[in-house]
């Protein structure tokens, strides 16, 4: 796996991990979690399903990116680490957190019929994470299929 892909998840990750963290600030001194696209994101934020056994989704959210942060931070000093195991694991890790966020979307989108941006951007990074994973598994290749869209989307 190429270095400049671990710094890739790195940065993303960390991405995730300040929306975590903005989250929580807002909710820890109770002030209103304004979105980027003008969507009311505290009736999410404090809906009955921003816990998950009685932890707030905002920091579990934090301890995944925070893992996926450091893990590739690791790899980056140090290459070698990164061995298929390592890789399976996180690759397991990412498939629970982007089910658990589809979940979550679905639940925003069918349940609440409120959207939180911060939540979606967030769903976004690991669906980014899962797929760049997905890449090195080897289940397939990232910049091929980008390059097919490109040139499709070019070609309309």
């Amino acid at each position: 796996m190429s270095i400049y892909f671990y710094v890739i998840i790195t940065i993303t990750a960390f991405g995730g991990l300040s929306i975590a963290n903005l989250i929580h600030r807002k909710k820890k001194y109770g002030h209103p979690l304004i979105c980027p696209i003008g969507a009311d994101c505290d009736p999410v934020i404090y809906s009955k399903y921003s816990q998950l056994f009685r932890i707030p989704l905002e920091t579990v959210g934090a301890i995944y990116y925070t893992i996926i942060v450091l893990t590739y931070g690791a790899f980056q000093v140090a290459p070698g680490l990164h061995s298929p195991g390592a890789a399976l694991v996180l690759l397991e890790l990412t498939t629970v957190a982007l089910l658990f966020s589809i979940y979550l979307t679905g639940i925003q989108a069918f349940v609440l019929k409120q959207w939180c941006t911060w939540c979606l951007f967030s769903a976004a990074i690991c669906l980014i994470v899962f797929l760049i994973e997905f890449q090195f598994a080897g289940f397939f290749d990232i910049v091929k299929v980008a390059k097919q869209l490109l040139a499709i989307t070019l070609e309309i």
